[in-house]
C-alpha cells in the first residue's frame, strides 16, 4: 500500500472514532448504569415504571420480576428492566 490509499482511509478512521465517542460509549455506560440500578431494587423501594406508573416495590420476585404497589390494595407485577427510575431507596436493615 502506497501513502495515498492510506490516506484515503484517513477520514474512515476518523469518522469511526468520532461515532464511538459520541454514540456508541455513552449509550454503552448508560445500558451498564441501568443494569446496576435494576440489580439494586429492593423491597420497599419507590420506583417510576416505563408506563409512567409510580410506586413502591412490595417483592422481588424471581425471572426478573416485582410486585408494584400502585395505590392502595392495587398490586402489579412489572419486569424489572422495565423501571426507568428509582425515587426514593429504603436503607437494608
Amino acid at each position: 500500500m502506497d501513502s495515498k490509499t492510506i490516506g484515503q482511509f484517513v477520514p474512515l478512521i476518523l469518522i469511526f472514532v468520532i461515532f464511538y465517542f459520541l454514540l456508541i460509549r455513552p449509550q454503552q455506560r448508560k445500558v451498564k448504569e441501568h443494569k446496576t440500578m435494576v440489580e439494586a431494587i429492593g423491597r420497599g423501594d419507590m420506583v417510576i415504571a416505563g408506563g409512567g406508573f409510580i410506586g413502591k416495590v412490595v417483592r422481588v420476585l424471581e425471572d426478573d420480576k416485582v410486585e408494584l404497589e400502585i395505590s392502595d390494595n392495587v398490586v402489579v407485577k412489572i419486569i424489572k428492566s422495565s423501571i426507568s427510575a428509582v425515587v426514593s431507596k429504603t436503607e437494608p436493615k
